[in-house]
């Protein structure tokens, strides 16, 4: 049937709240369109007791998708894109970026305290190695511990007591109606977001023109420019989701501004890169900074820490 679209998506909570969201918005867009969910399970969602990083960062929330993609078992896919690794698969694209919500992180105490209230050697889940890097360069007594799970498996372990406070995104929180959890949202300029971060892919084929004009609606222009900066900037320090890096791009429509950051894993040492371009050249402007980090000693941090986790 030629208006059906087949959209392809993991099946956690908040995965299928977006992959639902793109199911309302081309059906609301598209009167004649019918949208159908189908789950796959990634790599990623089968190996929940070993930090992420050890696992390995590329594609790991993404793959299995993708290859359905490919073999035409689904028209399109709903990623997180931060989930997303620098590099594409051959043939395949990234079709619309929709409005981005709040890319800041959050904070969740178990006992309403804000980040710089929470007490000497305070336990803080997170199970990303950008968030731990830049918590212990403000507060290198936090003992930082690998969280893992659901939102609401990690919400559990908090509101028990495992930990003192835990990390999260905050878009994720308020895409579930989960945001009275948050303690504090955490400043941009204490914790850079990941690369993409509160903003959705929607990845597609190549040259599929009817899954180009249904997703042309659903693509904000200005988060696009702001996302496309930010992946330039990941793509030119060739890095997976599993490296302690950060970037967040902001765009008035006229000109875009970035910023960049590597970090060493324990906060020891944090190198950052900031600049602005007009809006058209946004992806010369990732790279730019990314290039700037890298002579300043990004190099030597990743490779160090990449060759650690092989």
């Amino acid at each position: 049937m030629e208006n059906k679209i087949i959209i392809g998506t993991r099946g956690s909570q908040l995965a299928l709240w977006q992959a639902n969201w793109v199911k309302s918005e081309l059906e609301r867009r598209h009167k004649d369109v019918i949208c159908e969910l189908l789950i796959i399970k990634t790599k990623g969602d089968k190996i929940l007791d070993v930090p992420l990083a050890k696992v390995g960062g590329k594609g790991l929330f993404v793959k299995e998708i993708e290859e359905a993609l490919l073999d035409g078992r689904i028209d399109l896919a709903v990623h997180s894109m931060k989930d997303m690794p620098a590099d594409l698969p051959e043939g395949l694209k990234i079709g619309a970026i929709p409005k981005r919500e709040d890319p800041r992180d959050a904070l969740i105490s178990n006992n309403g305290l804000t980040f710089e209230k929470l007490p000497k050697g305070a336990k803080v889940g997170t199970s990303s190695l950008r968030r731990s890097a830049q918590l212990l360069a403000k507060r290198p007594d936090l003992k930082i511990e690998t969280l893992r799970g659901n939102i609401d498996t990690r919400l559990r372990k908090v509101t028990e007591g495992q930990y003192d406070a835990i990390i999260l995104a905050a878009a994720g929180l308020r895409r579930l109606g989960l945001a009275e959890h948050i303690t504090e949202y955490l400043n941009t300029d204490l914790m850079l977001p990941a690369v993409g971060q509160g903003a959705l892919c929607i990845e597609s084929r190549k040259n599929d023109e009817r899954i180009d004009a249904a997703l042309f609606p659903l693509n904000h222009e200005a988060t696009r420019v702001a996302v496309l900066a930010e992946r330039a900037f990941l793509n030119t320090l060739e890095g997976s989701c599993q490296i302690p890096v950060g970037a967040f791009a902001e765009t008035d429509g006229k000109n875009v501004t970035i910023r960049g950051l590597v970090a060493e894993i324990d906060g020891s040492r944090i190198l950052m890169e900031t600049d602005s371009s007009e809006a058209e050249k946004t992806e010369a402007l990732g790279t730019k900074i990314a290039e700037r980090l890298k002579k300043a000693g990004a190099d030597e941090i990743l490779k160090r820490l990449l060759e650690n986790q092989e």
